[in-house]
């Protein structure tokens, strides 16, 4: 009875030992008083990050924050370009980070970033070049009254820096209509542009691939020329482009004039990030010095949603193809609409 006791008392002991150490979590503090309690997770661009269990990522401004204290270590930059790794501590705006061998006093405006130890420091990653993939396939079809079998599948791969964008894309639409083909074309191209300054670039281009319907053979457009943000949000991007391009246009009849002209390459691109979404609008606009009147415009508009793996996305669209001067017998505008499945992965 009396290890009984004993054991019972130990136990009790070691619990209300344990009860009285306090949780261990991030503390900062803020010049109107508040103390928000959770885990930091970075600081980066003015903005300290703070996870926490009741009210989920909060960012606070880092001109707003007079302390900030950590129960373990952060990797930190300093606006003088010195690196450490320690806790933080810190009152009043002083703070202090203390490492294995070292401590360093400083103050809360002079921590430019920090991050997990062991990880990457975010400026150099961001000046690093990275590949992004995306590949798309879209399936249709009817049967009875009328029969219908629509494919098509793209593919682009885009290499992007802290200054300049390179990006490959290929895209086939067939659609076969009552054993008629009404679409049976190809394209791959390739665009480059670099900014030379916050909102001015240069871009080059080049486009070529055949479209059966409307007679052509083969085509090839490269243009060069000056490109200019207008808007440049993190979620909010709209260019324009100019410059000089040749047009080259091969068709199978040959009682249809060849294509082969210098001229203008104008074109627009918007991009608007909402929620989890996203609306695109591109236009391209190619007339030829020779014959103003003989041109090529083109455009793509969609909106992007991502599914439950945000790897997948679907998108909803239409895109459109004006030749000015078709081949005898066809249509000057084509026109596509479709519902695309998406998977984007680096």
């Amino acid at each position: 009875m009396t290890s009984i006791k004993f054991s019972l008392a130990l136990l009790a002991l070691l619990l209300a030992g344990a009860l009285a150490v306090p949780l261990r979590a991030d503390v900062v503090e803020t010049k109107n008083g508040a103390r928000i309690v959770g885990k930091v997770t970075r600081i980066e661009k003015g903005t300290v990050v703070v996870d926490t269990n009741y009210a989920g990522t909060i960012s606070v401004k880092q001109a707003e924050v007079t302390a900030i204290t950590t129960d373990a270590p952060l990797a930190v930059r300093l606006d003088s370009g010195t690196h450490l790794e320690g806790t933080l501590s810190g009152a009043g705006g002083a703070e202090r980070i203390t490492g294995a061998d070292a401590a360093v006093d400083t103050e809360v405006g002079k921590v430019a970033a920090s991050w997990p130890v062991g990880t990457e420091d975010p400026a150099v990653a961001a000046r690093r070049r990275h590949w992004g993939y995306s590949a798309s396939l879209d399936m249709n079809g009817t049967s009875g009254n009328k029969s219908q079998l629509g494919t098509a599948g793209g593919f682009r791969a885009t290499l992007t820096g802290p200054g300049d964008v390179l990006a490959y894309y290929t895209n086939y639409n067939r659609q076969v209509t009552d054993g008629e083909k009404s679409a049976d074309q190809f394209k791959a191209g390739i665009d480059y542009s670099n900014n030379f300054d916050r909102r001015s670039s240069w871009y080059v281009r080049d486009e070529g691939g055949f479209d059966r319907i409307q007679d052509i053979g083969f085509y090839n457009t490269s243009a060069a020329g000056y490109g200019f943000d207008v808007v440049k949000k993190p979620k909010h991007l709209l260019t324009f482009r100019a410059g000089l391009s040749f047009r080259y246009e091969n068709y199978n009849n040959a009682l249809t004039p060849d294509v082969k002209s210098a001229g203008l390459d104008a074109g627009m691109n918007h991009e608007l990030y909402f929620g989890s979404g996203k609306i695109v609008n591109r236009v391209s606009y190619v007339p030829g010095f020779a014959d103003f009147g003989n041109y090529r415009l083109t455009h793509e508009n969609f909106y992007e949603v991502p599914l439950a793996n945000p790897a997948w996305k679907l998108r909803l669209g239409v895109s459109g193809d004006y030749n000015s001067r078709p081949a005898p017998g066809l249509e000057r505008l084509d026109t596509t609409y479709f519902t695309r499945l998406l998977l984007n992965w680096k």
